[in-house]
């Protein structure tokens, strides 16, 4: 953390600091990988599964998202001259060995991504038998990966992806209109490999692991439709451009076929595996507690929904362990994972960890400490990573409401509860800390 002894002014602060740091390790992409991939002669081990690559002429690996650099290097490590080529799309690149690395932005799809998604087409495209496709399917890959259908520009893309996200559109959500709008997404990247092996990487960042949301399942299969894409424009208000509209109402009337579901034998040599996921940083978080001689509980590593919201859960939490000790007795860390999401009322700068942290700061007890940060050190589209709280953080809970009304808790939380990471390389979603002393 770039602000660290800043912001570690307090024994509940310094322990929050170090689980969030824990937490971030944990998921990187090259403790992750080294820990769940092997090459052994011509025996690929991946998590708990063996593929045998005598009959294998090349591997090539392709994907994308915000670990996808660092996943990258370590399949690099690992394969060495068995590994033919790839690339993956990443917000900050580096410069690879065998595995192209391609500049893309996130959250909202540019050129650029375009460009690096089509160079993955054309190393994909010629896969046959004999080919192993290793997907490397991060958080951010959505974004990350855009590769607009047929009558559908990026502009439309970028257009439709920032209402959603400014009208607080779940992940799920935001991803079925996605899906429904590109061709690798939903299943698209598998299709395109068919009938290669493919063997992919994925860290989650989707509550619940589902494998069709993680940067919109390129390689799994999708049971949302034309329809629910609709529903979810609906729901969330947004009013999108013409062409896109035009899409979704055609694949709805049956004119325009679906992404292909689970009983598409495009998927019959498709293996997925999820090698990191919001319980690993949460897991690593809970043991540094138990070093210090906290007692420790997850509450949930599934928290979702308005992140004002869910942070009065937290303080409620809080308030139940100092006063009757329950669901563990202090000293305690209370951990939790997830997504929250922020519905944008004004101007300010402040991601979703930054309103979940202000939230909870104006009603936080005495002796509580809560730190919220986004693993991957973005949190929404802010420069900074979260935020550390205790209860002498608001001196002005109406200044604080109305940072809050404006969406500009960052604004409110400027200098000692800011924290700044840069860029982890990794993304596992949302990490919180609550301390009880």
């Amino acid at each position: 953390m770039e602000n660290e002894d800043t912001l570690a002014s307090t024994r509940g602060r310094e322990t929050a600091l170090a689980c969030v740091r824990a937490g971030i390790d944990a998921a990187r992409p090259g403790h992750v990988v080294t820990e769940s991939v092997r090459l052994d002669g011509d025996r690929l081990h991946v998590a708990d599964a063996t593929y045998d690559l005598t009959g294998v002429d090349r591997i090539v690996a392709v994907g994308g998202g915000k670990a996808a650099d660092g996943v990258a290097d370590a399949l690099e490590t690992v394969l060495g001259d068995r590994l033919s080529a790839g690339a993956v799309v990443t917000p900050e690149p580096s410069e690879g060995k065998r595995i192209e690395r391609l500049q893309g932005d996130h959250p909202v799809p540019s050129q650029a991504g375009v460009d690096g998604t089509e160079r993955i087409h054309d190393l994909v495209a010629d896969a046959d038998e004999r080919t192993l496709v290793i997907a490397i399917i991060t958080g951010g890959g959505s974004a990350l990966l855009p590769a607009p259908a047929d009558g559908i520009s990026l502009d439309d893309l970028q257009t439709t992806t920032d209402a959603l996200l400014d009208a607080g559109a779940e992940i799920g959500a935001l991803n079925a209109v996605r899906k429904h709008l590109s061709t690798l997404k939903g299943g698209g990247l598998a299709d395109l490999a068919s009938p290669a092996t493919v063997v992919s990487l994925a860290f989650s960042d989707v509550v619940g692991n589902d494998l069709s949301v993680i940067a919109s399942g390129p390689t799994a299969p999708d049971e949302s439709t034309y329809a629910e894409a609709l529903e979810v424009l609906e729901r969330y208000g947004v009013d999108p451009p013409a062409a896109v509209r035009e899409r979704l109402e055609a694949g709805a009337a049956g004119d325009l076929p679906e992404t292909p579901g689970p009983d598409d034998p495009v998927f019959d040599r498709v293996t997925n595996h999820v090698l990191a996921d919001g319980f690993t940083a949460i897991e690593a978080a809970r043991e540094v507690a138990a070093d210090r001689g906290y007692d420790t509980c997850v509450l949930s590593s599934s928290v979702r929904g308005e992140a004002r919201e869910a942070a009065l859960t937290h303080v409620a939490v809080a308030e139940e362990v100092g006063a009757t000790g329950n669901p563990i007795s202090g000293p305690a860390v209370v951990l939790s994972g997830g997504e929250a999401t922020v519905t944008v009322r004004g101007d300010g700068e402040g991601g979703p960890n930054a309103e979940f942290a202000l939230a909870a700061a104006i009603e936080l007890p005495e002796d509580a400490t809560l730190a919220c940060v986004d693993t991957d050190g973005r949190d929404g589209s802010s420069d900074f990573a979260g935020a550390v709280v205790d209860s002498d953080t608001v001196e002005d809970a109406k200044a604080a409401r109305a940072a809050l009304d404006s969406s500009d808790a960052y604004g409110y939380l400027d200098g000692h509860s800011i924290i700044s990471t840069g860029a982890t390389g990794t993304n596992v979603n949302d990490l919180r800390v609550l301390v009880v002393e």
